[in-house]
């Protein structure tokens, strides 16, 4: 549950002026100790001002692979155009020390076209067996 400015500071000031003591009071109010101190220290630094919510710096996801990276291994796939992903996953760890997975190369691969499907070989089922069985398990 999000709490707005002014409930922070409401919240603020009720444990700071409680005389049951802090702890008390914030398991009274169902306000985890942590998150109370947060407060705290941003009201006392900034002011009212610390109390608004921040925005992130970034959007970026915290396990998704950095350009940087995947045009690295783009450049390695075509250098080396014989190796698979699996071969290229571990020439970028051990070269340039980039921990990437199989199926992560892989997906970076075949997202820029460089993976393309193999050629199947589509066989047609018959509608009955070409050589028929005369008793039972005779085909085992």
């Amino acid at each position: 549950m999000r709490l707005t400015v002014s409930e922070k500071q409401e919240i603020i000031h009720l444990v700071t002026r409680s005389e049951i003591g802090v702890n008390r009071t914030l398991r009274e109010i169902g306000i985890n100790k942590s998150t109370f101190y947060n407060w705290y220290h941003a009201y006392s630094e900034n002011g009212v001002e610390g109390l608004f919510p921040t925005k992130r710096a970034s959007n970026r996801q915290w396990n998704s692979i950095p350009q940087e990276q995947k045009n690295l291994v783009v450049k390695l796939a075509l250098e080396y155009p014989d190796l698979s992903s699996r071969e290229l996953a571990y020439k970028v760890t051990d070269e340039q020390q980039i921990f990437l997975s199989e199926s992560s190369v892989y997906r970076i691969l075949k997202s820029r076209g460089l993976i393309t499907a193999p050629a199947h070989i589509f066989l047609s089922a018959g509608n009955e067996f070409t050589d028929k069985t005369g008793f039972v398990h005779q085909m085992w």
